[in-house]
């Protein structure tokens, strides 16, 4: 169910405190850690605490909350240095698009200047 905690979902257990990430904010809606993969110097992915499986889910449920994402992924950006010089956040939506885990997430990625195809 939307909104509700998987116990198979990988995002969902590192908002539990299951998995260990690299955190670099939260907030009682929200959390942003370091991405295990990184495509660029700065790499990290700004999660709801909710489970939704995509943004889109994320969206029709929640407006607020998917909002919030991106406040706090500009927050990330401003507290990596990275807003000066610019930064790219990436929402993928569905296995079509490059999700591999199925809880909506932003990627911020920034510190190189961004090209296209990254990401």
């Amino acid at each position: 169910m939307s909104g509700e905690p998987q116990s198979d979902c990988l995002f969902c257990k590192i908002v539990a405190g299951e998995i260990p990430a690299t955190v670099v904010r939260q907030n009682e809606r929200t959390v942003a850690f370091r991405d295990i993969s990184p495509q660029a110097p700065t790499h990290v992915l700004v999660i709801p605490r909710a489970h939704y499986p995509n943004a889109a889910a994320l969206a029709a449920a929640e407006p607020a909350l998917a909002a919030e994402l991106l406040v706090e992924a500009g927050e990330v950006a401003a507290d990596e240095k990275i807003d000066g010089a610019g930064y790219r956040l990436i929402f993928n939506t569905g296995a079509g698009a490059g999700q591999t885990v199925f809880h909506a997430h932003v990627h911020v990625l920034g510190g190189t200047p961004m090209r296209e195809g990254l990401v």
